[in-house]
């Protein structure tokens, strides 16, 4: 009797959603190495649950692709009453888990992923509204200053911003880590950095009135182990099966997780968020390390929901404090945030350095701060983009500080260009070359446009998607100046201001991306089609790139 699929003897496994494709039936390499490849899709298998908000699920295949098991996961749940039990409730009385996903897509054009019906169903799902707020175009003060920030020089940085706006136009100034005098005491300021009288108020005040929005850092499930509130509420942090601290990770420390499922940790972090976005006046509000919140340890105060749900409870919290801010997630498990926040990190933390540096092993490329993980994330999940959130792929950094070369520089920008993702950079403006600055003038305006990774399921080096496709079209403006009845001068069309263009780029934004009830089309172009002046027709973009460290030839 065959042996049941279970994650010990599985050989792929995957959270929440999967696709198997495969190659195609033309992609095959030729006598002298070349790969030649074509638009043809392969056949494709989508499994997965369509939400993660009773139980995260994990999906396990064999390794000859012919057995696959979809199993919900309640491990520690209180799931009835126990006399020994240290849970406040006394169980329950079923377990439920979302709803699971199966799905074969036929051969095809690949004008869209084979994942888009699946991604499109979980968005429905979810209540998904990822097209109610624009684009980010912005700096984060993270990757130069980390967290040794003050008032004088983000106020420095938000004065260059100004000063580009017309080249540019940032739309958002970011005061990433390093204001707060420990995690968790989100009141507390640094102590000589910030001025004493309205602090983080002042500073906010200041970006909006250089014609920004402000943005500021909270990781508001998580705190320090010298932090007054750690001190104070020992109770608040999550513990694992041995009554110990349960592990967070480490990101250059260790910190403790703070339990969702207790109502006086819900109401500090409402109040930390209302705090920042009524008190403080911030309109952008990147929210990390939120998987804190759902630690696996039963040490928590109601054991009867499930890591999924207390998660669930911690974004509800989230959004209903933050009203109409817009939401960056970030450290988050994907399915849980569908729904709730406005732009979502879909990559690791990008870095100085092409490869993870020294001490990191520079060989785990795919999760450590590195732009080759970076990048190789962002094209593998370019599929989310203006359907679950607008995907952040994190910062470009542009300066001459990191050990990047020019090519690296413009492979970042020209992949987040294609992707269509939120902009951010985050240097100090003051030190940034012409030449490296010029980088980010040329992808700006945002359209909004996310290019189809042809080679997502075929690629070799080590997953990395190599050959983007877009459209570029005048369809729309056409259609568009011809209902406002554009004016002619002396028999000629009347130029398209640089206001118009970013006018149709908008729109184009919201016309492609996904609407609650809308009705997918998977041969659509719309979504990777480019909008562009009257006149210029439509031709095709294709971005190849060779992430290999030598030469390669491709045909």
């Amino acid at each position: 009797q065959e042996e049941d699929l279970n994650e010990d003897n599985a050989f792929y496994k995957s959270d929440m959603f999967t696709c198997i494709s495969s190659n195609g039936t033309n992609c095959h390499r030729i006598s002298d190495g070349r790969v030649l490849l074509d638009e043809e899709g392969g056949p494709a298998l989508i499994v997965g649950f369509l939400a993660q908000r009773h139980q995260y699920g994990v999906i396990l295949i064999d390794r000859d692709l012919q057995r696959y098991n979809l199993s919900a996961c309640h491990e520690g749940v209180v799931a009835a009453s126990s006399s020994n039990s240290s849970s406040h409730f006394n169980g329950r009385n079923s377990l439920s888990s979302d709803w699971a996903f199966c799905q074969i897509v036929d051969s095809s054009c690949y004008d869209e992923e084979a994942m888009v019906y699946y991604i499109h169903a979980s968005a429905d799902h979810n209540d998904a509204r990822p097209m109610e707020k624009g684009l980010t175009t912005g700096w984060c003060s993270w990757y130069h200053y980390y967290s040794d920030i003050d008032h004088d020089s983000l106020s420095k940085n938000a004065d260059i911003l100004e000063q580009h706006q017309n080249n540019i136009g940032f739309n958002v100034c970011l005061i990433d880590d390093g204001y707060m005098a420990s995690w968790g005491d989100w009141n507390s300021l640094k102590p000589g950095r910030f001025m004493k009288d309205g602090g983080m108020k002042v500073l906010a005040n200041t970006i909006k009135a250089k014609g920004m929005k402000p943005g500021i850092w909270l990781a508001p499930f998580a705190c320090d182990k010298g932090s007054k509130l750690a001190k104070g509420h020992p109770d608040w942090i999550i513990r694992n099966d041995k009554g110990r601290v349960a592990n967070s990770a480490h990101c250059g420390k260790y910190f403790y997780g703070l339990d969702a499922t207790n109502p006086a940790v819900r109401k500090h972090v409402y109040d930390t968020i209302r705090r920042a976005v009524k008190d403080w006046g911030f309109e952008v509000l990147k929210l990390d390390f939120l998987y804190a919140c759902c630690l696996s340890g039963n040490g928590k105060y109601d054991n009867t929901m499930s890591r999924a749900e207390a998660m669930y409870l911690g974004f509800r919290t989230i959004r209903a404090a933050a009203g109409d801010a817009f939401i960056i997630g970030c450290g988050s498990p994907l399915g849980s945030a569908i729904g709730f926040v406005d732009g979502m990190r879909v990559s690791c933390d990008t870095g100085p350095t092409w490869y993870p540096a020294f001490p990191l092993p520079w060989w785990d490329n795919g999760t450590l701060p590195a732009l080759r993980g970076m990048l190789r994330n962002t094209l593998s999940r370019a599929v989310l983009g203006h359907r679950w959130w607008h995907n952040d792929p994190d910062c470009i950094l542009l300066g001459e500080s990191t050990k990047l070369t020019d090519v690296e520089v413009v492979s970042a920008a020209s992949i987040v260009a294609m992707t269509g993702g939120m902009f951010l950079l985050s240097d100090d403006m003051e030190k940034v070359s012409e030449s490296r600055l010029s980088v980010a003038k040329k992808i700006f305006p945002l359209t909004g446009v996310t290019a189809v990774p042809l080679d997502l399921h075929s690629a070799q080096n080590g997953g990395m998607p190599s050959i983007l496709r877009a459209w570029c079209s005048d369809e729309s403006t056409v259609i568009n100046a011809q209902q406002k009845e554009v004016r002619k001068t002396d028999g000629l069309p009347s130029s398209w201001s640089s206001d118009m263009l970013r006018e149709q780029a908008s729109k184009l934004e919201c016309e492609v991306g996904y609407s609650p009830g809308m009705i997918m089309n998977p041969y659509s172009r719309e979504r990777s089609c480019f909008a562009v002046a009257p006149g210029l027709g439509t031709w095709t973009v294709v971005s190849l790139s060779n992430w290999m460290d030598h030469s390669n030839k491709l045909s």
